[in-house]
């Protein structure tokens, strides 16, 4: 048994090998990290992934909201509808900038909508002509002089991308800054046809005379009673219509004066359209008027009358020159 008994070069051995295992022990321990290490390195690993998929998550969720936007975007520019503003005139150089100037292209914009000013110049000898173009509204010269042949001239000069039609005095007595109060029943649905009342609005200064007052209420309650119309102001000069509404009444127009409100207010009634009133202000006028109180009386009195047994013709229909 002598030869399992160390020797020097045997313990060399021993600790050579003891050596080399401890070193390799130190390094493997160098190079696996700990446990509460790898748990450390895990969540890094884990929270890296997590980190990804919220980024992934964030684009998508970011592609999904631009395609949103552009919808919507796109939905509203093709809800952008126009309003054409007829404006008839005669002598009206005093009343016609502060008329364009009022109306409230900028909110009108804000709720998607475009405008068209369009004035109807009734045969001027006054400076109506050069005021209007001045503020860079399209100018329509109707030679046939009254109100109702100015209208008519307005009406043949709608383009056909217009949905809604407003029509008001040039003498700044209607204020062009409540379009969208005649504007809103409309778009709403809630009737065909709006016109704005002075007698249930405001009226400043004295500018409603009460010979004018009792010749309008006994207008009012004539078109009340025998048309059913439930409206408050017959003689307004303020209206509001949808396009199509229009292009049905036009034809049947024939008043070339002062009458030609009563006579649309009481064929739009024969031809069954809704008609309201809302609420107006009403101010002194700038100029003179152009009324003749008994003669243009006469002649409202008389189209009362003569509407009651009227009915639209198929020629009156079919009439494309109105």
């Amino acid at each position: 048994m002598d030869h399992l008994k160390d020797t020097p070069k045997t313990t060399n051995v021993i600790k050579n090998a003891k050596t080399e295992k401890s070193a390799e022990l130190d390094l493997e321990n160098r190079l696996s990290p700990s446990y509460p290490d790898r748990r450390s390195t895990e969540r890094r690993i884990e929270s890296s992934y997590l980190d990804r998929r919220s980024t992934e998550r964030r684009i998508k969720d970011r592609r999904i909201f631009d395609r949103r936007v552009f919808t919507r975007r796109s939905t509203k520019t093709s809800n952008i509808k126009k309003i054409t503003v007829l404006i008839p005139c005669h002598n009206e150089e005093k009343g016609i900038g502060k008329v364009i100037d009022g109306v409230p292209t900028a909110k009108m914009a804000s709720f998607h909508y475009t405008t068209e000013i369009i004035v109807i110049d009734n045969n001027s000898s006054d400076h109506t002509n050069e005021v209007a173009l001045e503020k860079g509204v399209k100018v329509v010269t109707e030679k046939k002089q009254g109100k109702g042949n100015a209208l008519k001239a307005g009406f043949r000069n709608i383009s056909g991308d217009t949905d809604y039609v407003v029509m008001l005095d040039g003498d700044n007595t209607y204020k062009s800054e409540e379009i969208l109060r005649l504007i809103e029943p409309l778009e709403n649905g809630f009737c065909d046809v709006i016109i704005g009342s002075r007698l249930e609005g405001k009226i400043n200064d004295s500018s409603f005379s009460l010979s004018h007052r009792l010749a309008n209420w006994f207008f009012t309650s004539f078109v009340r009673r025998f048309y059913l119309v439930n409206i408050t102001d017959t003689c307004t000069g303020y209206f509001a219509w949808r396009k199509s509404i229009v292009d049905i009444l036009a034809p049947h127009i024939k008043s070339s004066g002062f009458a030609i409100e009563v006579e649309m207010i009481t064929k739009m009634a024969k031809l069954g359209y809704e008609i309201y009133s809302v609420p107006i202000t009403y101010d002194r006028r700038e100029g003179y008027s152009k009324l003749s109180p008994i003669l243009d009386g006469i002649k409202i009195t008389w189209m009362l009358f003569k509407n009651l047994m009227w009915r639209p013709s198929f020629s009156d229909n079919n009439n494309k020159k109105f």
